[in-house]
């Protein structure tokens, strides 16, 4: 009974550790990796560096995307994109045209 009750700590640390840092990480990447998938051509988005530009093209073969910038097209790779920011303009859009009418 003894050596069981010096172990609980230990256990419930890693149980605190794994509920707050590896699960949160675990759906973290689950949610990149969906959203890298789900890109489409035409897609206005921003890449990890900052870059925003429209989605030129897929390639699922080189697992890369071409976006169309002002300065022209560049090839990225998937995983360097960090947001979408059609369906942000989207909501913007909507909040914009509701103060229009109040």
């Amino acid at each position: 009974m003894g050596d069981l009750n010096s172990f609980l700590p230990i256990l419930a640390m890693l149980v605190v550790v794994y509920l707050f840092m590896i699960r949160p990480q675990m759906t973290r990447q689950k949610k990149e990796k969906k959203f890298s998938e789900e890109l489409k051509k035409g897609a206005r988005v921003v890449t990890k560096s900052g870059l925003h530009g429209r989605v030129a093209d897929v390639s699922e073969k080189l697992n890369a995307i071409v976006l169309e910038t002002g300065a022209g097209k560049l090839t990225f790779d998937r995983s360097s994109i960090s947001m979408e920011l059609s369906a942000k303009l989207n909501e913007a859009g909507k909040e914009v045209k509701e103060e229009k009418k109040a």
